[in-house]
Formats: C-alpha cells, sequence, structure tokens
C-alpha cells in the first residue's frame, strides 16, 4: 500500500506536533535551580536567621551549618577585618555578613574577579538586621567586593536614616 503525499505530510506533522506536546515532560523547559547558599552560623544567633529568610524569600535554596564561622571565613581567605557573624559560600563565591540578596544576584550575573561579597559588622537596616526590635533605624552601610590580594572595592552603598 503506497502512501499518499498528502498522508506522508499529514502523519510527519501529527509527529512533530506529538514530540512538542511531550517535550514539557522530558524536563528539557523544567523551571531553572534555584541558586544554592551554604551558610556557616552560631545556632543561637538570631539575625543569621533573618539573613537565611531574606535569602529564601528571594529565591535562594539554603543549607545552614550551626557551627561558627570562624573556620570557615579563613579557609574562604577572608581577612578578619571584614568579619561578621555569618559565612557564606554561593557558586564559588564567598559571602560575609548581611549581604542583600540583590547584590549576590548582582554576583551572579555579573562574575566579577575576587572573593565574594562582604557587609562588615552587623550594620542596623541590613537584611537580617532589619526587625522590629530596631525600629525604622538604618545605619549607613557598603557591601564590599574582596579581591584575592586582600583589598576590597565597595560593590554598593546603602544610605541610612540616621540625622
Amino acid at each position: 500500500m503506497k502512501m499518499s503525499m498528502y498522508t506522508r505530510i499529514e502523519f510527519k506533522r501529527r509527529r512533530w506536533l506529538t514530540a512538542a506536546l511531550l517535550l514539557p515532560l522530558t524536563g528539557a523547559w523544567a523551571a531553572p535551580t534555584r541558586p544554592s547558599v551554604e551558610v556557616w552560623k552560631d545556632p543561637n544567633c538570631g539575625c543569621c536567621k533573618d539573613w537565611v529568610a531574606h535569602l529564601t524569600t528571594n529565591g535562594f535554596q539554603v543549607k545552614v551549618h550551626d557551627t561558627g564561622n570562624n573556620a570557615m571565613r579563613s579557609q574562604l581567605g577572608i581577612a578578619e577585618k571584614y568579619g561578621s557573624c555569618h559565612t557564606a559560600l554561593v557558586v564559588g563565591y564567598a559571602l560575609e555578613g548581611h549581604v542583600p540578596a540583590g547584590d549576590i544576584k548582582r554576583l551572579l550575573q555579573d562574575r566579577p574577579a575576587g572573593i565574594g561579597l562582604a557587609v562588615p559588622g552587623m550594620p542596623v537596616g541590613s537584611p537580617g538586621m532589619d526587625g522590629p526590635e530596631y525600629g525604622k533605624r538604618k545605619d549607613v552601610y557598603s557591601v564590599l567586593l574582596l579581591k584575592k590580594d586582600g583589598s576590597s572595592t565597595v560593590y554598593k552603598t546603602y544610605e541610612g536614616n540616621k540625622p
């Protein structure tokens, strides 16, 4: 039995339509994975928990180690002067302190040369340090891009509201 030209074209068209309809089921169009952040912090630190919640709310997948962060900070090459209460790692970049999620996303998009980002200390108004216990107070602070030679440059500055 010989197929007509019309039948062959119709058969091919149906195969393509079926394949197109099944493609989402193969995982080819699956939702992109969320960036994974690994955090080292003190188990009793409330502001660290709030920063982790900030990351989760902003689309990051977070794994927490309640073992303290001094050893990891040293291992990642972050100088003590940039230290804060938690240290994290995201796609090969170090994060120290209360770095806003938007700056982490920019870091992952721009891929600058360096160790990672840091917010030294614990500035009030930064993510995790912005709870109701601080009222409406916001300190001026900078997110720093840490260089491999131990230096840093300002990545972004946040204006405070202190008179």
